[in-house]
């Protein structure tokens, strides 16, 4: 049963990941939360985003468990965060809402009953370094932009 939870949380069957396309738009609850602007830089928040994701905060939350500790996926269907070209069509909002919601007619489940908006922000932090670091989202160009000098975590759980 409990393999079943496991692979019930992680992306659709198959494997690849097919096309690049743009995922659909948050919806209106979701579409005007950001990132707290100033977390961009913030070495300790992406720490946490990092403990969160492995499953060291909170057993039961393990994104690592799906989609790798490097943020290459284990689990067939679960999104590859390293691949930067895909990544830069998720706003901060549209990746909030996706961990928040979940991804239907996939494996991805909602995960806004187990983790606060704040843990929730912590993992979009820590997850966009695999293929975005060095990036926040700049919401008035709605794209992905260069940061300066902020917080880069090793994607890699032995830190």
């Amino acid at each position: 049963m409990g393999l079943g939870l496991v692979v019930a949380a992680c992306g659709g069957e198959g494997g690849g990941e097919g096309p690049i396309v743009p995922p659909p738009p948050a919806p209106a609850e979701y579409a005007d939360k950001h990132m707290p602007a100033d977390w961009w830089g913030d070495a300790a928040k992406v720490e946490e985003g990092r403990k969160l994701f492995i499953g060291e905060t909170n057993p039961d939350v393990n994104c690592a468990s799906c989609h790798g500790k490097d943020g290459k996926p284990v689990k067939a269907g679960a999104r590859d965060f390293r691949n930067g070209e895909r990544m830069k069509l998720y706003s901060d909002s549209v990746w909030f809402w996706r961990i928040s919601e979940g991804v239907p007619n996939t494996k991805m489940k909602a995960w806004k009953s187990k983790l606060s908006d704040e843990d929730r922000w912590k993992l979009v932090l820590f997850e966009r370094n695999f293929g975005l670091a060095g990036k926040k989202w700049d919401d008035g160009k709605k794209e992905w932009a260069d940061a300066g000098n902020i917080a880069v975590a090793k994607a890699e759980a032995g830190k």
